[in-house]
Order: C-alpha cells, then structure tokens, then sequence
C-alpha cells in the first residue's frame, strides 16, 4: 500500500501524516510530497527519515491513494494525472467538492457512496464535517425543514499566516497581516471571499455541501460565518427545525450513540463544547442542546470540533481507511 501525502509539509500536511502514524494505516511505502523549494527535506514518519518529493516523482511512483491537502489549484492540475494512473486521489480542497461527478464523503454518514471507479474522492469543508456529523442522525429520525448557522471560526482555518497574525498581535509585534483588521480581541464577519449575493464562499459552502453529502435538497440551509482570535478548533450555533417533534432526552441520546460524536451537555457542573478542550481530539462535541421555544419542532446547538483533525486530516484518513477495508483500491 503506497500512499502520497501532498502538501505534507503544510499545516493540514503535518496534521495528516501524525494522524496516519496515530491510526496505524497498513503503509509499506510512504510518500511525502511538497512543492519543489521543498523538495529534499527530510521528515520522520514512526522513527524513519524520509526524503520529500515533488510531485512530478510521485507521480511516478503510482502511488494507491494519494492525500492531497497543497491548495485548490494544485488538486485541479494534478488530481487528474494521479487519477490517470490509477491513484485514488482524496482531495482536501475545495477545488473537486461541488462536481456532480465527484463524491463528497463523510465515512460514518455517507461512505457507502464509494466505488472501485472514484478515483478522485472530495473531503468536505471543515465547518460542514462537524455540522453534518451531528445533524445527519437527527435528519434520520425527524426530517429537517431548515437549518440556521452562526460559526465561530479560529484562525488556523486560514492558514499559518493568520496564525501568525495572532500571535504577533499578542506579543505587540507588527507584522505580515492576514485580515483587513486585526483579530485578537476582535471578530470578523468575513471567512473567504464575499460573492455576488452579499454571502462569503464559506458561508455557500455550508448551504451546499450539506445537502451533497446528506443526498437530500429538500431542506434549506442558511449561515453566518465568523472569525475569531481562537488558535484552533472551530464552533457553531445551530438553529434546526424539523418537520417532526422531538423528545430532548430521545435527541440527547441518539447523539450519545452515534459513532464519532461526543455530548457534553451538563449545565449544572458547566459542561459544554469549547474549542480549548475539543483541541487536537478526532471526535465532534456537541451541547447546549435546548428546544428552540419561539418555534414549534425547532431545536439549538452548539458544536464544536478541532478543524485540523476531523475537519480535515483525520476525515481524510478515514476515507482512505474505508477504501482499504472495503477494498476500493
């Protein structure tokens, strides 16, 4: 089993190829790429030293599945010509996620969309893994009509520069920025680019990508994007009504039983999602689970996830773990 890690010496890259050696992939032959200045560095992997390629030597190599996590550009100049050599390409970007010949997958909702012929597979946007994480076993079980989003996103969602940004603002450093503004002690109604319609393309992304993966648009998806001076992990208020009345106990415990889900919701010894504690953990906490009571079947939650791991790294590692055991590749 050959794998291609590309971008692996990005932020996302460093996260994936930690969460391979953490999950134990069956890897004979691993394949750190990087862009050609990177070329010839060398990194560990489970106590080996290994040498980066470009991506040109990788493509020789033919490896099974490649990881791509180097930006939306590169997946659309490159995927194809993995693809074309029989690689499985799953792509973190958001370059192949709307494609209706492409698969956006959430193993544990919608893995079973998978085929020996999906050569390039789409790894959904951060904020919408840990949304349809919680909301597809409610969709199950009460039908939802529509869904109201106010996310609460960290800077490591933009990149190390922002990263950087924060950390420069703290220490009173002037430096490279990021944002138009600052960010410590501050909130920017502003994640990715603002389109036509008045809404940022992360905000489209939340609309859309939902429906893709939950293989119904007969609900309707409104949503607020917001970045905060948070170094990891991201939230988001979420408003859902459903066509269907619910039972908060019965709600409580169909998020308790669903695999990758964990429900911190015990107001009295203040026990609720937060950023700082859903750091560097693979698994989407859920709280602050309360009828919506201005609305009848209309629930509120809050949601929060680390977006380096399940929502990016870790749910690509787990695409290819599910190609593996079900042997699509």
């Amino acid at each position: 089993m050959k794998i291609a890690v590309i971008g692996v010496t990005g932020m996302v890259g460093t996260v994936m190829l930690r969460v391979l050696e953490e999950r134990n992939l069956p890897i004979t032959v691993l394949i750190p790429v990087a862009s050609e200045r990177s070329a010839g560095k060398k990194l560990a992997y489970k106590g080996k030293e290994y040498t980066v390629v470009t991506l040109a030597d990788a493509l020789e190599m033919k490896p099974d599945i490649a990881l791509f996590s180097a930006g939306g550009d590169t997946s659309l100049e490159w995927a194809p010509k993995f693809a074309a050599v029989g690689t499985t390409v799953i792509d973190n970007s958001s370059a192949w996620r709307m494609d209706p010949t492409k698969k956006l997958v959430v193993p544990e909702i919608n893995g079973d969309v998978l085929t020996k012929a999906d050569k390039i597979i789409a790894n959904p946007n951060c904020s919408t893994i840990q949304l349809v994480m919680a909301l597809a076993p409610l969709h199950l079980k009460y039908k939802m009509k529509r869904v109201v989003i106010s996310t609460y996103q960290s800077v490591s969602g933009t990149g190390v520069k922002a990263i950087k940004q924060l950390d420069n603002e703290e220490a009173g450093i002037d430096g490279e920025m990021a944002y138009p503004y600052k960010i410590g002690r501050n909130a920017l109604p502003h994640c990715d680019v603002f389109l036509e319609n008045g809404y940022t393309k992360e905000e489209m992304k939340l609309v859309k990508e939902p429906k893709k993966i939950l293989r119904d648009s007969s609900f309707s998806v409104t949503a607020t994007a917001v970045r905060i001076p948070t170094a990891g992990g991201h939230s988001e208020a979420v408003n859902v009504q459903f066509e269907n009345d619910f039972d908060l106990k019965e709600i409580r415990q169909i998020l308790t039983d669903t695999p990758g889900i964990i429900v911190q919701d015990d107001l009295a010894n203040n026990l609720y999602p937060m950023p700082i504690t859903a750091f560097d953990k693979d698994e989407v906490f859920v709280g602050r689970i309360r009828r919506d009571e201005s609305q009848e079947n209309t629930l509120n939650l809050w949601i929060v996830a680390d977006n380096l791991r399940k929502g990016a790294a870790t749910n690509t590692v787990q695409i290819a773990e599910y190609l593996i055991a079900n042997n699509l590749v």
